[in-house]
């Protein structure tokens, strides 16, 4: 039997009336938080496994050239079409995924361990230590992303650690803002207080206790900055500062095709935005689903 819908009061209508809004029962929104946690989880199995397998399936070099077969549209032999270079679209464009999402998630773990730590140690430090430490994570929030990022990249251009370290860097003080959140939340415990009765150090207890607790909430937030760093290496890269040309990623792709769509190449940028899309909102649903199974916070 399917729940009741209930309807409460809102603000009146312009005539003076009253309008009933319509709320929705907490077990449907669970329920469609699921279904859509369930659909981006399936969509984000296919993009990884055509990431994976297609590229060792094609079994071709990427970097050779067929200048006859250059800016085909797609077609039976070619889904995607092929680039200036001739290359199948479908197949470089599997492998520019494959190295953009290795490059995310590198991005987002590195972020992740950086941002816990920091968390974790300024919540059990507290007072004036806890102080400071969120003043400098204020500090590098003030600073733009990208343009942190910019700098960084363009120092070792063209260097794939220095494109993880740029965004890796710039992301990890959200996670660490979630973890100390919930690391206070801890420390006025009975089994925490019980510890340092027991002469457990701070530093046994943020290992023992802190750190495992908070680490739900880090997985949460490093899935949610998974689109970010999706989105950040796409923009170096499409800025000239990430990967180069020679190896494909998802930005390159998109650089490469501001000049195919003036000549007519629609596909070169169609397909690759819309893997780009497809992605970023597959992992969003996957995100919202975990935030929901942690009792909505992230």
């Amino acid at each position: 039997m399917s729940s009741p819908r209930i309807s409460s009061p809102a603000t009146s209508s312009p005539g003076g009336a009253p309008v009933l809004r319509e709320v929705v029962p907490p077990e449907r929104r669970r329920a469609g938080k699921r279904a859509g946690a369930f659909l981006g989880a399936a969509v984000l199995a296919g993009i990884v496994a055509y990431a994976v397998l297609v590229p060792m399936l094609a079994g071709t070099d990427q970097k050779l050239t067929d200048f006859s077969s250059a800016r085909l549209p797609p077609s039976s032999a070619h889904l995607f079409g092929t680039d200036h270079a001739g290359r199948d679209l479908f197949v470089r464009l599997a492998s520019g995924l494959r190295v953009s999402l290795l490059i995310a998630v590198l991005c987002a773990v590195l972020a992740m361990v950086l941002g816990m730590l920091v968390g974790a140690v300024s919540a059990a430090l507290g007072g004036r230590a806890d102080r400071i430490i969120m003043r400098c994570i204020d500090a590098v929030n003030a600073v733009p992303h990208l343009l942190l990022g910019v700098v960084i990249v363009a120092m070792f251009r063209g260097s794939v650690t220095a494109i993880i370290a740029s965004i890796a860097l710039t992301h990890w003080t959200q996670v660490a803002r979630i973890v100390r959140a919930e690391v206070l939340s801890l420390r006025g415990l009975e089994y925490v207080e019980a510890s340092y009765l027991l002469g457990g150090t701070r530093a046994q207890v943020l290992w023992r206790h802190f750190l495992p607790a908070a680490l739900g909430q880090g997985t949460v937030a490093t899935v949610m900055l998974l689109p970010h760093a999706i989105w950040h290496e796409s923009t170096l890269s499409f800025l000239g500062l990430g990967l180069s040309p020679d190896r494909a990623s998802l930005g390159t792709l998109l650089q490469e095709a501001q000049a195919e769509v003036m000549l007519g190449g629609w596909w070169a940028l169609a397909f690759p935005a819309l893997l780009l899309v497809c992605t970023t909102l597959a992992i969003a649903a996957c995100g919202a689903g975990l935030v929901s199974k942690t009792g909505g916070r992230s």
